[in-house]
């Protein structure tokens, strides 16, 4: 399972060409639309690139460690977007950035980003869940569609079909037209396709754009609904990362999240990063709005 030769060359380089953003102005930056993209834009896509226009402006000595951003609009896949990054402090150890990406004279996200000076501390991290098989024993999305076929609405076979920068392959799979409640922490190995350059900057906003697959599932899971369920509106409000070590999005990370709240037409996810010898390198969350209609068409309590 380890080879998808279904994948094309422009498929593995587009990650790294989707996040080095183009500087127009000093504080001012570009990133491109979604290759091939229709309908709205990956909110990963808007991260990414965001996290990209602010390490360009910030200190070479500091690498971003956590941002903290909210999605206001949905974005155009087929349109390019402006990034304008204020430099608010830098300071000897931490840095600050805080970014507003633009599409159409309107703001779609705004993003705070920190950055610090590598060093050495007090550490603890909690361990890798044990049992897990090795993503070479994992299929892989393209797999998963074709074993079940002839049980998938047609729209989830065409998404999982898909070429993307990000490979993905689930540990354990719950069936889109399953409606059994899933709790607990679920798992997918992640990796970009093909080989990155040797650039920590890219490598840490390719985690970003990769941090927003599968979140939101997570709040639908709880309650055996999917994206492909009736009646669902459904939209990530804001994203938290924590970056805690380095790594390589070209190498396979653990992706494990899980959804501790739902309520309110909104529902609470979060996720760890582990790579393959078991270092937890990363920390997200986000809320998200998950509503769902109720016979009547009022959105349910």
């Amino acid at each position: 399972m380890e080879n998808d030769p279904a994948q094309s060359g422009e498929t593995k380089d587009e990650l790294t060409r989707i996040l080095n953003v183009e500087r127009i102005e000093d504080n001012f930056f570009r990133g491109i639309e979604t290759p091939s993209g229709e309908g709205r834009m990956f909110g990963g896509q808007v991260l990414g690139q965001a996290l990209m226009a602010a390490m360009r402006t910030a200190p070479d000595d500091k690498v971003n460690h956590s941002l903290h951003a909210y999605f206001m609009r949905p974005g155009d896949a087929t349109k390019p977007v402006l990034y304008r990054v204020e430099r608010d402090m830098d300071g000897n150890s931490f840095a600050t950035r805080r970014v507003i990406a633009v599409q159409n004279g309107q703001p779609i996200l705004n993003m705070a980003a920190s950055f610090q000076v590598q060093e050495k501390g007090m550490a603890y991290t909690t361990e890798m869940p044990a049992d897990i098989p090795a993503p070479e024993d994992c299929p892989n999305e393209r797999e998963l569609a074709d074993t079940y076929a002839d049980r998938m609405p047609e729209a989830f076979l065409k998404f999982l079909r898909t070429d993307r920068p990000i490979e993905i392959r689930p540990c354990s799979f719950t069936a889109p037209f399953s409606q059994e409640p899933t709790f607990g922490e679920s798992f997918r190995w992640i990796r970009a396709r093909g080989t990155m350059p040797k650039d920590e900057n890219l490598h840490r906003s390719a985690l970003a754009y990769a941090s927003d697959f599968g979140l939101l599932g997570a709040a639908l899971a709880v309650h055996g609904l999917t994206f492909l369920s009736e009646g669902l509106r459904v939209a990530s409000l804001d994203h938290a990362l924590w970056i805690h070590g380095e790594f390589r999005m070209d190498d396979w990370l653990l992706f494990g999240v899980e959804s501790p709240w739902t309520g309110g037409g909104r529902g609470l996810t979060r996720g760890r990063f582990f790579t393959r010898e078991g270092r937890l390198v990363a920390t997200v969350s986000q809320e998200g709005m998950t509503r769902r209609k109720t016979p009547a068409g009022q959105p349910a309590v």
